[in-house]
């Protein structure tokens, strides 16, 4: 799944040939189903989501020149979702006035330093325990997707594996036409829609004007909060961990990933977005299908805005179009890609014993992952915790 050590260590320029494009869509598999979610259960407007996002993604392409992901927060977005499903309590607002809340939060911690102050003091082998989690965790939802269709997913599964080194035919393409093709089979409806839909311009606007309050109160405590553990773990610590793994030609800083998140979020914010953060599996799925520079995330970042500037009305066929379990294959492999960068364990016992249980914890919640692992870290550093 990995290209030769030094066409990774290689100072990058963006590329944009076949296999960035290929790579540019390995990240769809946590970036649809959010999407789909805001827009269908939360009434998230789809042009300020798509728009957001896809601007959010070439800034990072073009800065940081590496395949750095843009990702929805999912901690927000699952609380999102069942809230508004079930009552009134979570708005459209409400999304908004969380990532305003999450860019202020974020922005501060990383321009007075504290972001670095805090995750110094997460030993290493706790962040490979999240990394190792987070990758099973995506594995796994990954399953539960294509279990929703198993002839499909296997058949999809094995064309991608057959081809995950292939330069000629990248993967991700075919399963792009797959997934595509299963849902017009399936849902004739919807393709007929999509190829109904004609291009209108549509212009942003100001959306912190529509929140109140109210909406802020409840987007802070209820959403933004709750959300900072996680975000710590996934979207600063492992994905510095990974990205420098990956790119040490082109190294991040926690301060710098911090600063990042909290800039996008105010932008976002302000035309209408949901709380984003740059969560490691993103960037897993876009190495995994080929991409190796910046070229990936401006690629998915240009097609999202074209998609938001004038086919905004049509999105919702769109998303429903592709296949799940084909979407299913996505998220599998993007797991394995990160789960198989986390497995450089401590010869230690005890700290192999914390890896293993932050791992474990990372499955349910990473947030409370990143607590466990660090106490257990601290309990270990006291030889408190003995293993036989």
């Amino acid at each position: 799944m990995q290209e030769s050590d030094a066409a990774l260590t290689r100072p990058p320029s963006n590329r944009f040939d076949r296999m960035e494009w290929a790579g540019a869509f390995g990240d769809l598999g946590t970036f649809v189903p959010f999407a789909v979610a805001y827009i269908a259960v939360v009434n998230v407007d789809p042009f300020g989501l798509l728009l957001s996002f896809g601007a959010a993604m070439v800034v990072c392409g073009l800065y940081y020149k590496t395949p750095f992901p843009v990702q929805p927060m999912k901690a927000i977005g699952a609380v999102a979702a069942t809230q508004a499903a079930q009552t009134a309590t979570i708005t459209a607002a409400t999304v908004t006035a969380a990532s305003l809340a999450t860019g202020v939060i974020w922005l501060a911690l990383g321009l007075t330093g504290a972001a670095r102050r805090v995750t110094s003091l997460v030993p290493r082998f706790v962040v490979i325990g999240i990394v190792l989690g987070l990758g099973i965790g995506f594995m796994l939802h990954g399953i539960r997707m294509m279990n929703e269709g198993w002839i499909l997913a296997a058949s999809a599964l094995l064309g991608a594996l057959l081809l995950l080194t292939n330069r000629v035919v990248p993967a991700m393409f075919l399963l792009l036409l797959f997934g595509i093709g299963c849902g017009a089979v399936a849902h004739p409806e919807l393709l007929h829609k999509v190829l109904a839909a004609r291009p209108a311009l549509h212009l942003p606007s100001f959306a912190l004007l529509g929140i109140g309050w109210h909406d802020l109160l409840i987007g802070t405590t209820l959403l933004a909060l709750p959300q900072l553990p996680l975000t710590l773990g996934n979207a600063v610590i492992a994905i510095r961990e990974e990205n420098n793994r990956l790119f040490p030609a082109r190294p991040v800083t926690d301060n710098g990933v911090a600063t990042s998140t909290g800039l996008m979020n105010l932008a976002g914010a302000a035309l209408g977005g949901v709380p984003m953060c740059h969560g490691a599996g993103g960037m897993a799925g876009h190495v995994a299908f080929g991409a190796r520079t910046g070229g990936a995330p401006i690629i998915l970042g240009s097609c999202l805005l074209g998609l938001a500037l004038f086919f905004s009305g049509s999105i919702r066929a769109l998303f429903d179009l592709f296949a799940h379990p084909v979407l299913g294959v996505i998220l599998f492999l993007t797991g394995a890609q990160l789960a198989l960068g986390s497995c450089d364990f401590s010869k230690n016992k005890v700290e192999r014993f914390v890896t293993l249980t932050t791992a474990a914890f990372a499955l349910w919640n990473v947030g409370l992952a990143f607590l466990a692992g660090v106490i257990l870290a601290l309990l270990a550093r006291r030889n408190w915790l003995r293993l036989r």
